[in-house]
């Protein structure tokens, strides 16, 4: 990962984290191209299609922007078994026993590909959070569809030339 992904990475969890402790739980995109912009989806993680809408949503506005480099993160509690890291929205139900809150990340950058990290939080008996500083993954990753930023990698990198004319349009 290059200096300027990682100042991305730690610009978009930082906002992720403003949002924790304001009790929202958005996606944020940031993305940098022929501008810099930063999206946010404070409906993602209420279901799959609306997390795909914002990730098709986001892939357009990406493509527009001839964006190099972008970074994907939202707050997410994580349940790993040794293999697998199982994700789920923080507000569907208390933590359990070996979940941890989370706020996942993925970054592209055209020249150093994919990164993937995690920035880890606890939570003060008052209910506020304590975040720690951003984690970056070095083993291999095998990320299944569903990891948040995944639909938007797949439709950048799908060559499909004009994306915004390709999305159906809302009525």
């Amino acid at each position: 990962m290059n200096s300027e992904t990682a100042v991305l990475v730690e610009d978009i969890t930082a906002r992720v984290q403003r949002a924790v402790r304001a009790g929202d739980y958005p996606a944020i995109v940031g993305l940098h191209g022929d501008r810099t912009l930063v999206l946010s989806d404070y409906d993602y993680l209420m279901g799959w299609a609306t997390a795909v809408e914002f990730e098709i949503r986001a892939a357009a506005k990406a493509q527009a922007n001839a964006t190099h480099r972008w970074v994907f993160a939202v707050a997410q509690v994580w349940y790993e078994d040794g293999e697998t890291i199982l994700a789920r929205p923080l507000y569907t139900a208390p933590l359990q026993p070996g979940e941890i809150e989370t706020i996942s990340w993925m970054s592209y950058d055209a020249g150093d590909g994919i990164d993937y990290g995690r920035v880890q939080f606890a939570r003060r008996p008052g209910g506020q959070p304590v975040f720690d500083d951003a984690e970056y993954f070095d083993t291999p990753m095998h990320p299944l569809r569903r990891l948040p930023g995944s639909v938007m990698h797949r439709l950048l990198v799908a060559g499909i030339p004009d994306l915004a004319a390709a999305l159906p349009q809302r009525r």
